[in-house]
Formats: C-alpha cells, sequence, structure tokens
C-alpha cells in the first residue's frame, strides 16, 4: 500500500464530507477529569459511545466499535499511570475491561463498558488523589504477589520481605484491600487460570500444575467457587461465545 496516496485520499473525503476527527482537546479534556478522579466533572464532560468523527478501522459497525474502545481504555489506563495509579493495577483494569468488550455482541453492551471503564478509573483515581490509595508497604506486597503468581507464595514469606510480621501485614491487607492475603492469592491465581483457559492450549490439568494447585480436583474446586464451572465448562462457554460473536460479526 502506498500510505501517502491513501492519506491524502482519506484526508479530503474526510474533508469534503466533514468527518473530520473529534478534537484532540476535547479529549485531553475528558481523559484529564479522570486522571484527576473528579467524578463530577467526568460525569458533565462524558457522552455516549460513539464513532462518528473518530475515523472507520473495520467495515464492520461492532468491530469498528470494539477497536475504538480498545484505544480508548489502552489510552485512559497509561494517563491514571501517569497520574499516580499503580501500573499493575490500571493494566489488569484494563485487561477486565477488553476481555469483557471482547466478548460482546451488542453496541449496547459495549456502550455499558464503555460508561463503566471511565467511572471505575475516575473512583480509583479519586482514592488516589485524596491520599487513601493503597499504603507503601501494601503497594509492595501487591507487586511480590504478581510476580508470584505462578511460583506460589505464602503470606510469611511475603512478611518476611517486607520486613513485617504476618499478624500485622495480614491486619494491614484485610483493612486497605478488603479482603484476606489468601483469599487475594487465590482471586489472581483463578484470574490467572481463566486467561489461559482462553489464550492457551494447556490442558486444565497443566494450567493446575502450573499455577502450584496441589491436586486437579483442588483447581477444579477453587475455580468452581470463583467462577460458578469447571475449567472445562468455563473454556467451552467462552469458545461458545467467541464462535457466536465472530459469526454474528462476519
Amino acid at each position: 500500500m502506498n500510505i501517502n496516496k491513501e492519506l491524502a485520499k482519506r484526508e479530503f473525503v474526510q474533508r469534503e464530507f466533514g468527518k473530520l476527527h473529534s478534537p484532540y482537546e476535547k479529549e485531553l479534556e475528558f481523559y484529564s477529569a479522570v486522571s484527576a478522579g473528579d467524578i463530577e466533572r467526568v460525569k458533565a464532560l462524558y457522552t455516549p459511545l460513539a464513532v462518528e468523527g473518530y475515523g472507520k478501522l473495520s467495515e464492520d459497525k461492532i468491530r469498528n466499535i470494539k477497536y475504538h474502545l480498545i484505544i480508548t481504555i489502552a489510552l485512559i489506563a497509561r494517563f491514571c499511570i501517569e497520574a499516580g495509579m499503580s501500573m499493575e493495577t490500571s493494566y489488569t483494569i484494563s485487561d477486565i475491561f477488553i476481555n469483557r468488550l471482547d466478548v460482546s455482541t451488542t453496541e449496547e453492551e459495549l456502550s455499558q463498558i464503555h460508561k463503566e471503564v471511565f467511572l471505575e478509573y475516575a473512583k480509583r483515581m479519586q482514592a488516589v488523589n485524596s491520599g487513601n490509595a493503597y499504603s507503601k508497604h501494601i503497594l509492595m506486597c501487591l507487586d511480590l504477589i504478581y510476580d508470584n503468581i505462578y511460583s506460589g507464595i505464602r503470606v510469611q514469606e511475603l512478611a518476611d520481605k517486607l520486613g513485617l510480621s504476618a499478624q500485622y501485614l495480614s491486619k494491614l491487607f484485610r483493612q486497605e484491600v478488603g479482603v484476606t492475603i489468601s483469599e487475594y492469592i487465590m482471586s489472581r491465581r483463578i484470574q490467572a487460570a481463566e486467561n489461559m483457559l482462553k489464550y492457551s492450549d494447556y490442558s486444565s490439568i497443566d494450567i493446575g500444575n502450573y499455577l502450584n494447585f496441589s491436586s486437579h480436583s483442588h483447581f477444579i474446586s477453587a475455580f468452581r467457587k470463583h467462577t460458578g464451572l469447571t475449567p472445562k465448562q468455563y473454556r467451552e462457554e467462552y469458545f461458545r461465545a467467541k464462535w457466536t460473536s465472530d459469526h454474528e460479526l462476519g
């Protein structure tokens, strides 16, 4: 493709038909409100999901919306990191919403995600900016858990690495995060298992072993407790939804 020729053609068509991209300053103002945690300003500036004026990324309407929404989520995640949100937290929230939109099949579902993502980031940034974010010890603890999610790490090991007693760390973690350390670690292991079931060909036995579950039955039990499905059912449901979505879009 001759990029210069295509660029000139598209710019001409956009000018002729008034389909220019939305002003950059308007986007910056809105993203800045989100990263500042200014919820009222976000609500005032928020406009329902629409891709007119933002360029066409796909001939398929739903896929075009998804592409634009992924770009939006990626941008706001980085705005919030720059404004002080933990990188791991911001990227994980981004992953959660992108995973949701990946299996969405209607404009209504995508519009709901569009609205939710801004409010979620704005609320969390409000906590960051008001000084109610996680303390240094808890941020370090979360990083250690993330770094050892596959190899496994115990509460006492976390406490030792942070130079705290296990009892004090457990109390502090529960106060700030709202769940116990063990509950948090398990939720992250299940989240990792979900992603592996979706995006890899590993068997559920291999995934359970990789995530250091004591047995395959323990993995199935823990996974069902968190998702309501066995690993096999979860994978089948995901690919059934993806197949349906792909064929509807096609």
